[in-house]
């Protein structure tokens, strides 16, 4: 059976890479909205209610439009916006976050595509918390920079419309209260908010996160090895994981590996672990790419589990 998916906002960044990730599939038939009718209230119902998964590229509250334009029990949800991330009833769409959290997708009716920016925290944030390693209240501090494919359209024209005399490095949402702060500190289980330090480079995708830990503020005071082994195994354990965890070394101080475009056309996240046991200091670093796992390839994966096809089709690791 061919499974009908029909991307309610398919011309916007997130949507046209859904749609070219899916191009050559030959399960999948992918209805599309007439440019002219891309605001036609009637006819977005229309096909939203003739489709076996509709995934929704669009902003928050037209997200929100969308699903309550859905009146039939059957067509099944991937939603991209920030919109349904802490939702009850939304399946939250990181299949790496927790054993289990595949099959949670695979049954759910409606899933939250998952943020750029969360993805590295959670990551890294909730194998340690599990463990003990991390105390849940930790006071942390994130920080990363991404492509500025990640700002959409509007950031992407302003960018290349100032070619080489665009900002090489511009922090942002210096008011501390960045949309994403709920989904992270709900779904890495930290009973307090990251102080949050985004930033934006002059380079179109890609991201490269970082996690400090003074790791004397934990019960446990683990060391670099111990913080690697419990990320390791943590990984090891979940099936068709997109989500690597680099080799320790102790002595390694920088490595190209960090280049946040490292992993650009890819559905791979890739963990590394720095640390100074004698300093009691660590740092968890992730890369990925923000337009892949960051957010269509994300989307790609889910709409694989939900209709019980291989992980990795349309998917490059």
């Amino acid at each position: 059976m061919v499974a009908k998916i029909f991307i309610d906002g398919e011309a916007g960044t997130t949507g046209l890479q859904i749609r070219e990730r899916l191009a050559s599939r030959r399960d999948l038939e992918v209805i599309s909205i007439a440019h002219d009718k891309r605001k036609d209230l009637e006819e977005r119902k229309r096909l939203l209610n003739a489709a076996d998964v509709a995934i929704l590229c669009l902003p928050d509250d037209a997200a929100k439009e969308s699903v309550a334009l859905i009146e039939n029990d059957t067509t099944r949800v991937i939603d991209a916006s920030t919109a349904h991330r802490v939702a009850e009833g939304w399946a939250y769409g990181f299949a790496e976050m927790a054993p289990g959290q595949t099959e949670e997708i695979a049954k759910a009716r409606f899933v939250a595509n998952p943020g750029c920016w969360p993805q590295g925290l959670i990551a890294a944030a909730r194998p340690l918390v599990e463990a003990r390693l991390l105390p849940a209240d930790f006071p942390l501090t994130y920080h990363g920079v991404s492509g500025y494919s990640g700002g959409g359209r509007q950031m992407i024209e302003d960018y290349e419309a100032q070619g080489a005399g665009a900002s090489q490095y511009m922090p942002y949402a210096l008011t501390f209260q960045h949309k994403h702060l709920p989904e992270m500190a709900h779904y890495a289980k930290l009973g307090r908010a990251p102080l949050f330090e985004p930033v934006v480079g002059n380079f179109a995708q890609g991201m490269s996160t970082s996690l400090p830990i003074h790791t004397d503020m934990s019960a446990e005071i683990p060391t670099g090895k111990d913080l690697h082994a419990a990320l390791s195994d943590y990984y090891a354990a979940i099936p068709d994981s997109f989500v690597q965890v680099a080799p320790y070394d102790p002595a390694l101080g920088k490595t190209p590996a960090l280049d946040p475009q490292a992993h650009n056309g890819t559905n791979t996240l890739t963990l590394f672990v720095f640390a100074n046991d004698a300093l009691n200091q660590a740092v968890i670093c992730a890369v990925y790419d923000n337009l892949g796992k960051g957010a269509s390839g994300a989307a790609v994966q889910n709409l694989n589990i939900m209709l019980g096809v291989g992980a990795r089709e349309s998917l490059a690791a």
